[in-house]
């Protein structure tokens, strides 16, 4: 009543008939253009220099959307040079200059090393203040956004 199907068969079958649909899809995906992010320009060209962008400038500073933030910067910071030399931002926000300059001081919490240790200079960890901080500018949002914060 059943034929008894050999195994071997049916697994070289089944090799065969994957092999010709990979096979299919490879030609059938090759055959389709692929359309590049950078458009018509080509790969060595020099990318289009961005636009400039007016900095948003806020007196006393940019409301934070969520706890822990680290707060935005509320000024232009083209000037200030951060290297292993020299930050530009601790000119204003340092422990002895932030009343003076009436700029909020950097937090504690820059002061204490990997090894809860807490030290006289900014902890090397948080040295680079553009890792957390950035300036905001006065764009159109690319999207809607909808989120709501604290």
């Amino acid at each position: 009543m059943f034929k008894r199907i050999n195994q071997k068969t049916l697994f070289r079958k089944s090799i065969t008939i994957f092999l010709l649909a990979m096979t299919a899809v490879m030609f059938s995906s090759a055959a389709m253009s692929v359309q590049s992010l950078r458009g018509d320009s080509a790969l060595d060209s020099k990318a289009n220099k961005a636009g400039k962008h007016k900095i948003a400038t806020v007196e006393g500073g940019i409301e934070r959307s969520f706890k822990l933030q680290p707060p935005m910067i509320p000024h232009t910071i083209d000037k200030y040079k951060i290297s292993l030399k020299g930050n530009g931002c601790m000119k204003c926000h340092s422990e002895k200059a932030y009343k003076k300059e009436k700029a909020p001081k950097v937090g504690d919490s820059h002061y204490v090393n990997r090894d809860g240790e807490t030290l006289k200079t900014i902890s090397s960890r948080r040295y680079f203040c553009n890792q957390c901080h950035a300036p905001q500018t006065k764009d159109n949002p690319l999207v809607e956004n909808v989120y709501e914060g604290i």
